[in-house]
């Protein structure tokens, strides 16, 4: 997943380590250095998220937090050095989807903007869509949050529900056990990822003819899981 991500931040060392590892990771960066220039760039509509750090000169990050939540719905991550409950609370609160502390790894970083435009994305998705999905033998009515295999009523845990609608909604794609944890926690996942297994087991043993020998719910070595049609 790529995107173009907006950077508000002063520190030139940090912004531009944040932005070769964005970079280096696929996505273009646009870059500002104080808050008056940040909210220009965000009123522009042409950024899929904005990395803003909590003082910046000028018009701070909290301000423009607060001004641009008022307008947009662009999701926005806190940068800053606070660390109290109440500082995180307040950038929460007044419209930040997510907040990281300095200091912070890439990798934790881009796992979070991962995240956070993946949850965005399946908004879009879920607005538009239909009503029910067919995909093979199985039937996932989202009105009445209720699936049928092979014409056979099947209950499954909102957990299990929200994992097979990761999997309907694209057939045959392989989706890594990051990713599957990720969806679940609706978070960057950053404990055990084989805990997807067992996610995926117990689902199996409600949608597959024979969960010993899965045929739906397909293994692929070394990524993860995809969904099969059959």
């Amino acid at each position: 997943m790529s995107g173009r991500i907006l950077l508000a931040e002063d520190d030139a060392t940090i912004r531009e380590t944040v932005r070769d590892g964005l970079v280096h990771e696929g996505f273009q960066v646009d870059e500002a250095t104080a808050g008056d220039e940040a909210l220009a760039a965000a009123r522009t509509g042409q950024h899929d998220l904005l990395v803003l750090d909590w003082m910046l000169p000028g018009r701070s990050g909290i301000d423009v937090c607060r001004t641009l939540r008022a307008e947009s719905d662009l999701p926005i991550i806190m940068l800053t050095a606070r660390r109290s409950e109440v500082d995180k609370v307040l950038g929460l609160e007044l419209g930040a989807d997510d907040y990281v502390t300095k200091p912070f790894s890439m990798a934790e970083l881009t796992g979070r903007i991962r995240a956070l435009l993946r949850r965005r994305e399946l908004d879009r998705r879920a607005a538009t869509r239909p009503a029910a999905w067919d995909v093979g033998g199985i039937r996932l009515d989202f009105t009445r949050h209720e699936v049928a295999v092979d014409g056979r009523s099947v209950v499954l845990t909102p957990s299990e529900f929200k994992l097979l609608t990761l999997l309907a909604e694209e057939p045959e794609r392989a989706f890594t056990r990051e990713q599957i944890m990720e969806h679940l926690w609706e978070t960057p996942y950053v404990g055990n990822a084989r805990a997807a297994d067992g996610h995926i087991a117990t689902l199996r043993r409600k949608i597959e003819r024979d969960p010993a020998h899965p045929e739906r719910i397909r293994t692929v070595r070394s990524i993860g899981y995809k969904l099969v049609a059959v």
